[in-house]
């Protein structure tokens, strides 16, 4: 055998660490094949057979079939086209699990029904065009798009609520995009967002001055936010002058209902589902935290609602 080393079967298997069974099994399957036989009868073989059992080991712990790699050692197969369609086979995998993972772990926070896990797999595991009929249906029925005159209106803010689940999401990306749909999908919600965004249009239907278009959350953010530094009492009279520029700036109607109708709105828009869909909002779309208004909210709700029960 021009010198080389010659193995039998058990002194293989101690050398590569495989069983016996599992040799002779390769060997009967033509994977590895014995160079020689003693003059019993028992298989020999040398050090090609030595390094064709690791490379084939080497497969197998890759994840790679015996038929697959008993073409690649017989030169049927190239090597590198076998490993891409391999590693795009787990990175498919790899997503599932993911998937997978972040539903077991929505399911184990929130102590889900049977019902409730259905309905989180399965939004899970939508397409992503699947993902984007769902999301339009949201946008549609709290925007109205396609009515005249909704279109140009609510553009901008229809986009800026609109979740984009990267291709190799995180488990946190899944998990805030099984949660914000559930929340799309709930009625009572959506005709919150409905009423806000009537409100929106109505207000701008009207001509109302230019401070009245800017977003309500964030010039109350803006106003309260020296009064929270300073720990104000918004029932007390070091609140009064806050109160009234707001009032200036988004009040309606006369002397009386100013007050009332603008704790009427910032009630409403205190909703902790709206704060929660810009945080699962912004989880998906890898954007930075937002500094949500709730405590700026509840601040200016507690301060109009003293004022007007006076």
């Amino acid at each position: 055998m021009n010198g080389d080393t010659l193995y039998s079967i058990g002194e293989l298997a101690r050398q590569t660490g495989a069983t016996v069974k599992t040799i002779r099994f390769y060997s009967d399957s033509g994977i590895v094949s014995p160079a020689d036989r003693t003059p019993a009868g028992h298989r020999q073989y040398g050090d090609d057979a030595l390094a064709r059992l690791e490379l084939v080991r080497t497969l197998r712990d890759l994840g790679l079939g015996l038929p697959t790699i008993r073409q690649v050692m017989d030169r049927e197969l190239e090597l590198p086209e076998v490993a891409a369609a391999q590693a795009e086979a787990l990175d498919a995998q790899i997503r599932i699990l993911r998937l997978r993972r972040a539903v077991l772990t929505a399911v184990a926070k929130r102590g889900a029904t049977p019902e409730e896990t259905h309905l989180m797999h399965k939004l899970a595991g939508l397409s992503d065009t699947e993902r984007r009929r769902l999301v339009d249906d949201f946008l549609e029925a709290v925007f109205g798009r396609g009515r005249p005159g909704t279109d140009t209106a609510f553009r901008g803010i229809m986009r800026s609520m609109t979740p984009e689940l990267p291709e190799d999401p995180r488990p946190d990306q899944i998990e805030a995009w099984v949660e914000l749909a559930e929340l799309s999908q709930d009625p009572d919600f959506r005709d919150h967002v409905r009423q806000m965004a009537q409100e929106y249009a109505a207000g701008r239907a009207e001509q109302a001055p230019p401070s009245r278009h800017r977003d309500l959350a964030a010039t109350v953010r803006h106003e309260v936010a020296p009064a929270l530094a300073a720990g104000i009492d918004p029932a007390s009279p070091e609140a009064d002058p806050i109160v009234a520029r707001l009032v200036s700036l988004y009040g309606d109607g006369g002397p009386a209902e100013p007050r009332r109708q603008l704790l009427a709105r910032l009630e409403r828009m205190n909703d902790p589902r709206r704060e929660r869909y810009v945080q699962l909002l912004a989880v998906i779309n890898g954007w930075p935290g937002p500094q949500g208004p709730g405590p700026a909210l509840d601040w200016s709700v507690r301060a109009l609602r003293a004022r007007v029960e006076r």
